[in-house]
């Protein structure tokens, strides 16, 4: 089965969803093979680095996302996110500020600056408390020098303030909603530090039970600036009042749940149209497309291939009831969601699909031009086979036989390339059937011998009959013809 960029990208969303990031990684490489320097693809292609550690490759991914369009909005939260994750915190909120400016309308840039803006805070104190002296030769003081300083500080202070920074008092509220099920474990100790009698006592093994609490409260207080700097108290509360908006919004948003239930109605769409209850497809059809239509491209990410096939599979329902006008409508549709959003497997196919009507409706001429603006986009020697095959039995529908007889000869040479028996017998037939009008009696027998021997191979009967009874008229057209000449 042909696998397409769009396939790609739905299943390794999926998979990338139920946590199988590894398996993900492999449907986005394959899928960029097929669209190298998608915008698209690489960003999610950068989260699953991300999901997998892997920081280098990810940053790779968003700034390749951003040299194709510097204000790719997504592109930019990516870098930041990625940038954030690395540890470098001051450039992660460049780029938050960045895509702010550039999309105010949404809350992760906003959420974004304050956890960087708090992370920044968290390893270098707040900026109105720092005094900067100016000594020579003194530019830069690099982040790691300082913490071993205050590294070195901190072995050389007595115990009982070696965190007197940390134990501060703070919020219960920030803290309990930091520290979650050990804040009873942090109240527990420093209840205990309130016991003189048993602070000044020791162990068997000789620990003073004092210095055992501060190092589990300094501990305590480590994970809850860890967890700050990580999800700030600012960013849990925009989060909140996110997932607050879309619940009110639409309970059914989980991405996940949105992208089951459309694979569900699609397979149902196709199963209803081969099963030849084509009204009943198209409805249904139609009713999914008003969907998606309403969804956004955050909650559907392939939502424009998902309309044109929505318009592919009305336009073949419509063309299954007779409805010619509206199925040539329908595939208009297609190609020009196609066209808009540069999809080109969804572009051959709408070209082919109102070939079809054109053809059927004895546009010819229509049939034709749309058939050879396709032929650039054939992937295949099969589908070029048949592709000329078609476009040749409408120039020979136009009685124009001799470009008939050409298009059949390339059928054959893109059959025979195929190795696909069957096309090779259509396409020795169509240059027999152009050659018989084209009264080139000898050539015609000769095509018709060798598309007998293709037929023989199939096997198929009612094909052998049909070529034998060409055979035979083509005989006799020959011999007529001889006749004429000897009596002239």
């Amino acid at each position: 089965p042909v696998v397409s960029f769009g396939n790609l990208m739905s299943e390794g969303l999926t998979l990338s969803r139920r946590g199988q990031h590894d398996k993900a990684l492999g449907c986005f490489n394959d899928a960029l093979k097929l669209r190298a320097g998608d915008k698209h693809c690489l960003i999610t292609r950068s989260k699953c680095f991300l999901k997998l550690g892997d920081t280098e490759n990810s940053l790779k991914d968003a700034e390749a996302s951003l040299q194709i369009d510097d204000t790719f909005y997504e592109g930019l939260y990516q870098k930041a996110e990625t940038l954030y994750a690395m540890g470098d915190f001051e450039f992660a909120l460049v780029f938050y500020h960045r895509g702010r400016r550039l999309r105010p309308d949404l809350h992760k840039f906003q959420l974004g600056i304050h956890k960087a803006e708090e992370a920044i805070i968290n390893c270098i104190g707040n900026p109105s408390s720092v005094k900067l002296e100016s000594k020579e030769e003194l530019c830069f003081v690099s982040r790691q020098a300082e913490s071993k300083k205050d590294n070195q500080k901190q072995q050389n202070k007595p115990k009982d303030q070696k965190d007197h920074k940390q134990t501060k008092k703070q919020s219960p509220k920030t803290e309990q909603q930091l520290l979650g099920q050990l804040y009873a474990d942090k109240a527990y100790l420093e209840k205990l530090l309130k016991d003189e009698d048993l602070m000044q006592s020791s162990t068997r093994q000789g620990a003073k039970v004092m210095d055992l609490v501060l190092d589990g409260i300094s501990y305590l207080n480590q994970r809850r600036d860890f967890w700050q700097q990580q999800k700030p108290i600012y960013a849990r509360e925009y989060e909140r009042k996110a997932l607050r908006q879309g619940r009110a919004r639409d309970k059914k948003q989980k991405p996940s749940d949105i992208a089951r239930a459309i694979a569900k109605e699609m397979e149902d769409i196709e199963l209803m149209l081969a099963r030849g209850s084509a009204e009943q497809s198209c409805r249904k059809a139609e009713r999914l497309l008003k969907k998606i239509q309403a969804w956004s491209e955050d909650e559907v990410p392939n939502k424009y291939e998902l309309i044109g096939n929505l318009h592919n599979c009305i336009g073949n329902a419509q063309l299954a009831v007779g409805q010619m006008e509206a199925a040539l409508h329908s595939h208009k549709m297609d190609l020009e969601c196609a066209r808009e959003h540069t999809l080109p497997d969804a572009m051959s196919r709408a070209l082919d699909n109102i070939g079809h009507v054109y053809a059927r409706i004895g546009k010819f001429q229509q049939a034709i031009n749309t058939w050879e603006e396709k032929i650039p986009l054939a992937q295949s020697s099969l589908e070029k086979a048949w592709l000329f095959h078609e476009i040749g039995r409408c120039y020979l529908e136009l009685d124009n036989a001799e470009v008939a007889q050409d298009y059949g000869e390339q059928s054959l040479q893109s059959a025979d390339e195929e190795g696909d028996v069957e096309w090779q017998l259509h396409a020795t037939v169509l240059v027999a059937q152009a050659q018989v009008k084209l009264k080139d009696y000898q050539s015609a027998i000769l095509n018709f011998e060798r598309a007998l021997e293709k037929a023989r191979l199939l096997p198929s009967e009612a094909a052998q009959n049909g070529i034998i009874a060409a055979l035979d008229n083509v005989s006799k057209s020959f011999i007529a013809e001889l006749n004429k000449g000897q009596k002239d």
